[in-house]
């Protein structure tokens, strides 16, 4: 078949010594594609290894060493039997998971009901968040003395007191009283801390499918109903990870007794776990026995991480 041109036109061959353009591979496409992306990840790493990974392996090493005048020697499990027989060793971790489930009943379930509450409304919404979410701006140290100085005054003079007052209740000497020193470290933590949980809750509950409380009102449902079999079953998977993280955060209680109760509190009624792992380090030159009671708390949040990861797992 012959090809024809147009008038004027010019048909240009390829030269057959033209040079040749740079092979294009596929792996060093793939790697002028993901090298911002690969930076990042570096930057990432080192950032755990210095900051997150070393301190973790070197505590561990020295929970089984002992440092005495510049001299460290190995001391096997001398460290641990030694906190153990500590008795604010237990006294700390009955006060920890004392505060854990206080938590758990006081500043997981109010969050979630606070952001039902808030999911129910059709104006305002905005505003709103806002104002649950003001104390987590409050630097912690800054709610906390807010509340010793302020609400938590043992005189009538304090808010709360001032509250029980009027109601004609008994007032309460709060963090001067061991039966009160919990309580009163739940609800200041509840307080700070409880307006990122509610964000993250009301998130979730929009994206919910309305056609689900639509069927569920025409089948008679209640609100209560509704929450059980609607509400929860769709955030079961968030509701378990706020659990773990709730967990996590609180088992970690050190800034609350630190300044609510000065430390220990009236018959070591806020001793934490964190807070005896202060005293080893700072107070008591014992860096060691800080680091074995430490590598226990490790090994405590990680059977909670592995109960999670269970669940979830049976989940999906």
């Amino acid at each position: 078949m012959a090809i024809t041109t147009a008038p004027g036109s010019v048909s240009r061959a390829p030269r057959p010594d033209a040079p040749a353009g740079p092979p294009r591979t596929s792996l060093g496409r793939k790697v002028r594609d993901n090298l911002t992306g690969h930076a990042f990840l570096i930057g990432a790493v080192l950032c755990f290894v210095v900051f997150s990974w070393y301190p973790m392996i070197r505590g561990i090493v020295m929970s089984f060493q002992r440092t005495r005048r510049g001299v460290t020697t190995w001391v096997g499990w001398d460290n641990y039997l030694r906190i153990i027989d500590d008795p604010s060793f237990w006294t700390a971790w009955k006060n920890t998971f004392y505060f854990t489930v206080l938590a758990l009943v006081l500043g997981y379930v109010v969050p979630f009901f606070v952001a039902i509450l808030l999911n129910e409304f059709r104006h305002a919404q905005g505003y709103l968040r806002i104002l649950v979410y003001l104390p987590v701006m409050l630097p912690p140290a800054s709610a906390l003395f807010l509340f010793k100085f302020y609400a938590y005054d043992p005189s009538d003079a304090g808010l709360f007191n001032a509250i029980l007052k009027a109601l004609h209740l008994p007032t309460s000497q709060w963090m001067q009283s061991p039966e009160m020193t919990m309580p009163a470290m739940v609800l200041a933590s509840t307080w700070m801390n409880m307006g990122s949980a509610v964000l993250i809750y009301l998130a979730a509950l929009q994206n919910i499918p309305g056609e689900l409380y639509e069927a569920a009102e025409l089948d008679g449902a209640g609100i209560w109903r509704r929450i059980l079999n609607v509400t929860i079953p769709q955030t079961r998977l968030l509701l378990l990870l706020m659990a773990m993280l709730q967990i996590v955060a609180t088992m970690q209680l050190f800034i609350e007794p630190l300044i609510l109760a000065n430390g220990a509190g009236a018959e070591d009624a806020a001793t934490s776990v964190a807070y005896l792992i202060y005293q080893h380090g700072f107070f008591q030159n014992d860096l060691n026995g800080a680091a074995a009671l430490g590598v226990i708390m490790l090994v405590v949040l990680a059977g909670f991480s592995a109960v999670y990861a269970r669940m979830t797992a049976r989940q999906d």
